[in-house]
Parts: structure tokens; C-alpha cells; sequence
């Protein structure tokens, strides 16, 4: 480790921002999946409506305009949150990112193509989801990432195997 004050680039991590709606293995990205009676556009729809109890606001979120309002939607604090969420927000996120991969064929793909990379979410303010400024967050949803492809990984190796 390098004398800085933040820890050195892992050169076998793959960096990217959830956010982005170019990235594939993001929860912005449009990849439409069904999940719990519903269509949803995108993961981010999906883990911001589930935040919530009222059904009349998940269906808000669930037919926002993009993933960004969505997540508007999801993050006001005008709506009582339901009071599991801190337990259930990684199985809520692993199952939508899980949905999306085995309906897009090209998203389990990309995700399969990262085998040999440590995956981190690289946002600055999210120390739960992502690496945090000083890259010393939990990485929670690069181990949702983690966690999908290894189920992926082993359904084709069980697949290929009958």
C-alpha cells in the first residue's frame, strides 16, 4: 500500500458508477425486467419503489419517467420508508440485479465477462453501496455484483453439465 492518505488503485477491480445509464451492470441502465407481479424499466425503479409499503407510491416509482426520478421519488422523505428496510435493501437489490442478468442475456454476459475482477462501486458519497471517497466503504452493491455472478456462474456450470 502506497504512503497517500487513500488507498492505491486495485488493478484487478473494475470500477464503475451504478449510476450511469451507459453501464451495463449499473442500476440506471434500461435493461426492463419483471419481477413481483410487475414490469419494471430499470433496477434503480425497482429497489426505490420497494423502499416503500403504499402501493400507490411504488406504482409512482415504478412508472417514473427514468431512473433519476425514480430515485427522486424513492429518496423523499415525505413517505414513511417500511421498517425491514435496512434488513432486506441487499436481497431486494441482489434479486432485481439477478431478474435483470437472467432476462438480458447480454447483462448476465458482462457481468460473467468480469470472472477474474474484484467489481466496486465507485461513488464518492455512497460509503453503504460504494467505495466512498476514500475507498473504504463496504462495496455493497459490487458484492450483490459479486454474489449474482457467481449464482450465474454456477447454473452454467450446471447447465452445461446435463
Amino acid at each position: 500500500m502506497g504512503s497517500g492518505l487513500f488507498p492505491e488503485l486495485d488493478e484487478n477491480a473494475l470500477y464503475f458508477s451504478r449510476a450511469d445509464e451507459q453501464e451495463i451492470l449499473g442500476t440506471f441502465a434500461s435493461y426492463p425486467f419483471y419481477l413481483d407481479d410487475a414490469d419494471w424499466p430499470t433496477v434503480e425503479h425497482y429497489f426505490q419503489a420497494m423502499k416503500f409499503e403504499d402501493e400507490r407510491y411504488r406504482e409512482k416509482i415504478r412508472t417514473a419517467s427514468g431512473p433519476k426520478q425514480a430515485r427522486k421519488l424513492g429518496r423523499s422523505r415525505l413517505k414513511k420508508v417500511r421498517s425491514d428496510w435496512k434488513k432486506i435493501r441487499t436481497v431486494v437489490m441482489t434479486r432485481a440485479v439477478y431478474t435483470k442478468c437472467r432476462t438480458w442475456p447480454l447483462a448476465g454476459q458482462a457481468l460473467l465477462d468480469t470472472a477474474d475482477k474484484r467489481l466496486v462501486e465507485n461513488s464518492q458519497y455512497d460509503y453503504f453501496w460504494g467505495c466512498g471517497r476514500d475507498r473504504r466503504g463496504e462495496n455493497n452493491y459490487g458484492k450483490v455484483l459479486t454474489a449474482v455472478r457467481e449464482k450465474l456462474t454456477e447454473e452454467a456450470r450446471d447447465s452445461a453439465a446435463e
